[in-house]
């Protein structure tokens, strides 16, 4: 298995360029450059860190669905990593033009789930459990993610106590890391430190907001 050694700034530049011309030509000539500078790195850096947290390392395409996009651009301008411990849950390193971005926690997979979610936040246990969770979460300065109602589910009071969680359909948590960081081979314990971090809020999730081991028709 090769060693992740890491992150060079062509990898970077890459994106920059993409950004500027997403196109068959582009991709097409520089195409080394993605799987040399972007894709290998990133997958020697899953596989390195997948049994420390029990986990199965995926990355995601980079062609873009344009079926039903009015953009029509073919390729995403970033390339993301995902350790999954469940469909939807899990870990995740994305690396664009403007850097890194580290994260964890999940995306539901039907409404169902959502349910779940949210009844779990609503229980004064759990619910506070997940509260604890994220505040200590944004103390070490994640960020708090995961798509909102403009308002508030039917039947929640405006005064819920953990109104901004039960908004949520799912949620995540995530920071920026600085590219001078992940440079060479010492992010692998920059980067296990976050997501170590970030295990309680997916440990949490499993264990209250889990998805169905049955897939969505």
């Amino acid at each position: 298995m090769a060693r992740f050694a890491g992150f060079s700034d062509e990898a970077y530049d890459f994106y920059f360029e993409l950004a500027a011309d997403n196109s068959k030509e582009y991709w097409t000539a520089h195409k080394h450059v993605y799987e040399q500078m972007v894709r290998d790195p990133m997958q020697a850096l899953l596989d390195e860190l997948a049994p420390d947290f029990a986990a199965d390392p995926s990355m995601f395409r980079p062609y873009r669905d344009v079926r039903f996009s009015k953009d029509k651009s073919p390729y995403k301008t970033r390339q993301t990593g995902f350790l999954s411990t469940a469909r939807g849950v899990g870990y995740y390193l994305s690396l664009s033009m403007d850097g890194l971005y580290v994260g964890g926690g999940f995306r539901s997979q039907d409404r169902e789930q959502v349910k779940r979610f949210r009844a779990a936040v609503d229980d004064d246990v759990t619910g506070a459990e997940l509260a604890a969770i994220v505040a200590r979460l944004e103390k070490r300065g994640f960020t708090i993610g995961g798509r909102q109602v403009r308002t508030r589910p039917r039947g929640v009071p405006a005064d819920h106590p953990r109104l901004d969680l039960m908004r949520r359909e799912y949620v995540n948590a995530g920071r920026d890391v600085d590219p001078a960081d992940a440079a060479g081979p010492g992010f692998v314990a920059v980067l296990k430190k976050d997501w170590r971090a970030l295990t309680p809020l997916v440990e949490w999730v499993m264990a209250n907001a889990a998805p169905s081991m049955v897939e969505p028709d």
